[in-house]
């Protein structure tokens, strides 16, 4: 994608504006983003996911048992016909891993990184529904599906922000309005992270949030400092050969936290560890166990796609790429691969193709390398039959 091409999405600016004046800075309205859009979903269809055990849902009521009264899925099919007729919204999370239609819109955000993309929510909410006031420490692209959403935004927040006391949602207890617009089918609002904002359904709606991956500095270090405990050995501990005598044995000396800082560093530079660990941490697919695939020995591969089967990525899976000196890594559903150079443009493929087949495959197949990992990926459940 061009960055320098003028977008429909982000109202007629180009990525690279987008990227340099609004990403993270400040937020954007954009009427008809996505011109005469259709929900590929409706209510009906969003409400049956919220029936299914391995999907994320959420229902949020304002004035249900208690205020702003939270119900997880899933869901009986009875229990929305008891739901007042307002002020009550479902939440779905991920339904781009479950309906291809709507994966199919990320297709407009490739001006980002796709593994910093998270997921693509669905909200239905009934007239005056919402989930209160509230921030996210994330980017998010609000895009409207069906009916009408009046949105406010306010402040910005962090963790001092006052919040309502409440067990499952962080509703603001202040909110400082300052804009505010309804939102149309094909209109999208995007908000930087801690952005305070309000959504409120006018009639009966859809809306889209696409989310992004923004691991916290707490998230980091602890993930991180548990992937580098695998490559360290007992014996590796703090020393202090060089030490000197000491005039107040219950002091910590500068020295020691020297060394310290030493033997930390010796492995916290690693870059090659870091982009491993990263690549497979920021790849992790959300539901692990939709990641799965079958025993398959190469040679049944070969046969299915020389009889016409069609290989596509799994929707739960994730897939990234990295340069190493001169060889590959390979990032699928939190797993890495080291792989020659030679491989690089078979990797973007995989990475970026709606499916791979005898015809865009060719030479790979040929190549001993290409075709073991084509292999593994169907054994891992990160690509997978067409058919299946």
């Amino acid at each position: 994608m061009n960055p320098d091409i003028p977008l429909q999405l982000l109202g007629g600016i180009t990525a690279r504006e987008f990227l340099r004046d609004y990403w993270q800075k400040k937020p954007l309205l954009i009427r008809q983003a996505i011109p005469d859009f259709q929900s590929p979903i409706d209510a009906d269809e969003l409400a049956g996911l919220a029936l299914e055990e391995e999907v994320e849902s959420r229902l949020v009521i304002e004035k249900g048992e208690r205020p702003w009264e939270l119900r997880r899925g899933p869901f009986a099919e009875d229990e929305f016909s008891k739901l007042p007729e307002r002020e009550w919204t479902l939440l779905v999370q991920a339904v781009d891993q479950f309906v291809p239609e709507v994966s199919e819109l990320l297709e407009n955000f490739r001006f980002l990184p796709s593994w910093r993309i998270d997921d693509v929510m669905i909200s239905y909410a009934a007239p005056g529904g919402s989930v209160g006031p509230h921030f996210d420490n994330y980017d998010v692209f609000l895009l409207q599906g069906h009916g009408k959403r009046h949105w406010q935004i306010g402040q910005m927040c962090d963790a001092e922000s006052q919040l309502l006391e409440h067990a499952d949602l962080r509703i603001l207890a202040d909110f400082q309005g300052t804009d505010e617009w309804t939102l149309e089918p094909g209109d999208m609002l995007y908000l930087p992270p801690r952005l305070a904002h309000c959504g409120v359904a006018v009639d009966e709606c859809l809306t889209y949030s696409v989310g992004f991956r923004a691991p916290s500095a707490a998230e980091v270090l602890t993930h991180f400092t548990d992937f580098l405990s695998q490559f360290m050995s007992e014996e590796e501990r703090y020393t202090d050969a060089d030490a000197q005598p000491v005039s107040d044995p219950h002091q910590i000396q500068r020295d020691a936290l020297d060394r310290l800082k030493g033997l930390l560093a010796e492995h916290m530079g690693d870059e090659r560890l870091l982009l491993t660990w990263f690549g497979q941490f920021m790849t992790e697919p959300r539901y692990p166990e939709l990641v799965v695939g079958p025993e398959l020995a190469e040679s049944e591969l070969l046969d299915s796609l020389e009889q016409g089967a069609v290989l596509i990525r799994n929707p739960s899976a994730r897939l990234a790429w990295s340069e190493v000196d001169d060889d590959l890594l390979l990032f699928a559903s939190g797993q890495s691969r080291l792989l020659p150079g030679h491989l690089r443009e078979l990797l973007k493929m995989i990475c970026a193709a709606d499916a791979l087949h005898i015809d865009n495959l060719g030479q790979w197949l040929a190549d001993d390398d290409g075709r073991n990992l084509l292999c593994e990926l169907v054994k891992q459940g990160s690509l997978g039959f067409a058919d299946e």
